[in-house]
């Protein structure tokens, strides 16, 4: 855990947050500016800033991110309407959180890439 880090501080429960699903790999917030009539945070529990500091040993934990992404994707009713996974890396891309991070967008029609 990065003692500075929001996201560390919420899954230890350290900072209070609605937490929409939990597993042994990550956990699941709703964005507190959202993009989207849906928009929430798919977080590992494991503390990472950018996806080249995973190995292939963290292919379980990834894959447990796109499942709790789907699984929210239902509970949230966008799963058949359609949704956006989005993960942002560095300044450019507008990352905001230094932890990795992956949004979940839907709701609507988010139409193109901009």
């Amino acid at each position: 855990m990065a003692s500075d880090c929001i996201f560390c501080k919420i899954g230890s429960g350290e900072m209070a947050s609605d937490i929409l699903y939990r597993d042994s790999h990550c956990f699941v917030i709703r964005d507190i500016a959202p993009k989207a009539p849906v928009h929430v945070l798919v977080i590992p529990n494991e503390h990472f800033t950018f996806l080249s500091s995973l190995t292939p040993g963290h292919g379980t934990m990834v894959g447990a991110m796109l499942l709790a992404a789907e699984e929210v994707a239902v509970r949230e009713g966008i799963s058949q309407s359609g949704y956006r996974l989005v993960i942002n890396q560095r300044d450019d891309s507008g990352q905001m959180v230094d932890h990795l991070h992956m949004h979940v967008l839907g709701g609507q029609p988010l139409g193109g890439m901009a």
